[in-house]
């Protein structure tokens, strides 16, 4: 359905707005703990009300014509900073205004307030600081090296969805659970009985700050109204402001009632510690079906109304962008959407066809809407019907990157893999690029990506990394030393031991510092069964928990070893000290071999089981090196992989490889084959994708690219269907789209200004092409462009 002139205009302030720093909620933070009026209480009730003193001072923002009102800052796109997380020098703050692409503009007062007032404050005191502290000396040597980087350095764990409960469940619902479990909680005999007590109080408080946060909405829009010359906008500032005194407070009866309360939970998991990102709303047609098919039955609703509801509540996740990140974490993900994913179609609670007329609604507001901001994804199970998929690929046909497509049925056996009960897997899904969760019961928190091809040069080297000059590795030997290519694959295996060894010790410190310092009672209140158990988010609350470690490079891996065993130890046409020589030259003095590595060796992605061994025997190695470790909060360690654009920053600190690659070039992404380097089509690329175990893992990317003219007619567009369920019948996890030729793109890169809205598939993301540093540009153009089926 069209868009209203009303959606017109919010859609384009948002697009225009200009994303700026905004130091209220740091200067709010600040002037809170300065007080000392918590000082005498526990970690957890402090946090409580640090929260409560932000939302009861913090800018009441309503955008003219809106019908979903609050925003993260003061106004769209003025984004908040996190000081007792990480604290923004006033270099960072020059850095992020001045640059090129995607900058963050400050003003001299913003950049004051930090000056005088929040850097001064906490300097040593950030989560940061303590992090680095804390940290040996051998994790920040292997940090610095590029094998891997940390997702909480400088920013909080992400990664939880809302869950269907919390759509018909209000805050005061929650007080009287919280009422109940703070009753029977034993204060004698529960050795962790007061602190139990302290973090039900703590939830306590948060509830009651948000209720009253509504409320202070509330309160503007009467007054709005009450100014409002236009009747029919009094009415509905009228609405809304009733709307604003029943949600969250209450469970929503209304579509309207709905979405509002759902935007100040998010607000509120987003003021109180960013995750930085993918909190959504989990299945939205799902949570939002009940309610329009009892409105429209009722009378009290009409579609268009619903639609336009819809379209305002897309605009404002457009209106957040992620807060800036500064170094590394900058180079590791480099975008700055929040990661928001909408969860549309899949499977009932009971297993069954879960496709219902407020998916496709939801499809044409993404069609129609075509914002970075929240990104979407369908769910495709064997129960839904192919229609379902078509239209999703009508709107992935034109270029736009979404909706990404998942297997239900894949999602579902991994859940029931990991030990979760079968209904909350079947009302689980997906969030930030393609990590697998149970929505409203899980913490699942992403703790950084592993450099799985830089592990192999440092395997070649004896352990030494020739970029820092440090003896980072094991001694395991140098390139000549290894006879047989299972010496060579021992020895990788050993290195990668060794440095998820220092990977997990790191997460486990960090972890624990979150846990003592940094709770999270508003969203511990809002995932099942922290309440219950008095436990917080970050301390295992949860009825299930997680800790990812991102798999980086698949393909490049893969291609690197099947080069070293086809050429030096089978083929035996390249002798391994002339290879360790061309690799210590990055190719100069030896472009025939290098020739002979890129075109005349079998590659990952074309279906050749002589490569495709390689991947499955890293991808099993890599499963079973990080399996069955725990972290302190009880979290089972998994795998995913994918890489968002750390194949970018991965590439950077990774020298010359036996695949042929030039030193410091990108990396393979997600478990995309290299690029270019797969030529046999995209079924034969689904096929190689498919022979590792997708069940084993929590996520994993897939992106392939193709020509407009491929899914130009009617037979193109069927054909995309049939390949999305073929690789779902091989239980694969996740494929998206690229809809583009790299003429496009070439023709971009020379004239940005004449493409100002091509939006291209990055890796779990769309994003600007424009905005993309010219690296990742390169990437996307070099992927294999597919022109026929």
């Amino acid at each position: 359905m069209k868009m209203t002139e009303r959606i017109r205009k919010l859609r384009e302030q948002s697009l225009n707005a200009e994303n700026r720093i905004s130091a209220e909620r740091a200067l709010l933070i600040t002037e809170f703990y300065q007080s000392g009026m918590a000082d005498a209480e526990p970690v957890p009730v402090q946090r409580a009300l640090a929260f409560k003193y932000i939302l009861e001072h913090k800018y009441i923002c309503v955008n003219e014509g809106e019908l979903i009102v609050g925003e993260r800052g003061p106004a769209p796109k003025a984004t908040p900073t996190y000081p007792e997380i990480c604290i923004h020098s006033l270099q960072d703050l020059e850095i992020l205004n001045d640059r090129p692409k995607v900058s963050f503009k400050s003003d001299e007062t913003t950049r004051a307030a930090y000056r005088d007032i929040i850097i001064p404050y906490w300097k040593g005191k950030s989560n940061r600081d303590r992090i680095f502290q804390n940290l040996p000396q051998e994790w920040k040597e292997a940090y610095t090296a590029g094998v891997f980087t940390e997702f909480q350095e400088q920013r909080a764990p992400g990664h939880t969805a809302l869950g269907i409960k919390m759509f018909r469940t209000g805050l005061l619902d929650l007080k009287e659970e919280i009422a109940e479990s703070l009753a029977k909680t034993d204060l004698v005999n529960d050795p962790e009985g007061v602190d139990k007590r302290d973090e039900l109080r703590a939830m306590d408080i948060v509830c009651d700050a948000m209720i009253r946060y509504a409320e202070r909405y509330a309160e503007r829009l009467e007054e709005l109204a009450a100014e409002e010359k236009d009747p029919v906008r009094k009415k509905e500032l009228e609405k809304m402001a009733a709307i604003c005194r029943r949600v969250p407070a209450h469970a929503p009866t209304t579509v309207h009632e709905a979405l509002q309360h759902y935007w100040f939970i998010h607000l509120g998991v987003v003021t109180e510690l960013n995750p930085w990102d993918s909190f959504n709303p989990g299945r939205l047609d799902q949570s939002l079906y009940p309610l329009y098919k009892k409105q429209l039955e009722e009378g009290t609703v009409t579609q268009e109304e619903v639609y336009e509801m819809l379209q305002s509540f897309w605009v404002k996740f457009n209106n957040h962008p992620s807060p800036p990140k500064v170094g590394v974490t900058a180079e590791e993900s480099n975008t700055y959407t929040d990661f928001c994913l909408i969860n549309v179609g899949g499977v009932k609670e009971d297993g069954s066809d879960g496709v219902n007329e407020m998916s496709y609604i939801l499809l044409d507001v993404i069609r129609e809407m075509r914002l970075l901001q929240p990104s979407s994804m369908i769910q495709v199970s064997k129960k839904n019907p192919d229609r379902f998929i078509r239209a999703a690929v009508e709107i992935i046909k034109t270029g736009f990157g979404q909706p990404s497509v998942f297997n239900t049925d894949a999602l579902v056996q991994e859940m029931l893999r990991a030990g979760k009960d079968v209904r909350d897997a079947r009302n689980g899904g997906c969030s930030g690029c393609v990590e697998t969760g149970a929505f409203g019961t899980e913490a699942y928190i992403l703790t950084g990506y592993f450099n799985l091809p830089k592990i192999l040069e440092l395997t070649l080297n004896d352990g030494f990394d020739k970029r820092t000059g440090k003896q980072i590795g094991l001694k395991t030997g140098t390139a000549t030393d290894y006879r047989t290519y299972e010496e060579l694959f021992a020895a990788y295996k050993a290195q990668v031991q060794h440095f998820m060894r220092i990977k997990l010790t790191g997460n486990n410190i960090i972890e624990r510092i979150f846990m003592k310092y940094m709770p999270v009672p508003f969203l511990s209140v809002l995932i099942e069964d922290c309440i219950r158990n008095g436990k917080d988010y970050m301390c295992g609350g949860a009825r299930y928990n997680s800790s990812y470690v991102q798999g980086v490079g698949l393909g490049s891996i893969t291609d690197m070893l099947t080069a070293l065993r086809y050429h030096v130890y089978d083929k035996k046409t390249i002798a391994m000290e002339t290879m360790e020589k061309a690799l210590a030259n990055d190719f100069k003095g030896f472009e025939e071999l290098q020739y002979q590595l890129v075109y005349h060796t079998p590659k990952y992605g074309n279906d050749d089981d002589y490569a495709d061994e390689q991947e499955v025997q890293v991808f099993d190695m890599y499963y079973d090196v990080l399996s069955g470790h725990k972290s302190p909060r009880g979290a089972d360690y998994r795998v995913n992989m994918l890489p968002t654009t750390c194949h970018v920053y991965f590439g950077k600190v990774t020298g010359a490889t036996p695949d042929g690659r030039n030193a410091w070039k990108v990396l393979s992404e997600g478990i995309s084959p290299v690029q270019g380097a797969d030529t046999n089509g995209p079924t034969a690329v689904i096929r190689s994708a498919a022979k590792i175990d997708h069940i084993k893992t929590g996520g994993t990317l897939l992106n392939q690219k193709f020509t407009p003219s491929l899914l130009s007619t009617e037979e193109g567009c069927n054909n995309l269907v049939h390949l999305i369920r073929a690789y779902f019948r091989m239980d694969g996890h996740h494929i998206q789209f690229n809809v583009v030729d790299a003429d496009t793109l070439r023709e971009a890169q020379k004239h940005p200004e004449d493409y100002r809205d091509l939006i291209v598939r990055v890796a779990g993301y769309s994003d600007y092409f424009n905005d993309l540093g010219e690296d990742l540009q390169n990437e996307i153009i070099c992927r294999t462009e597919q022109t026929t089926f």
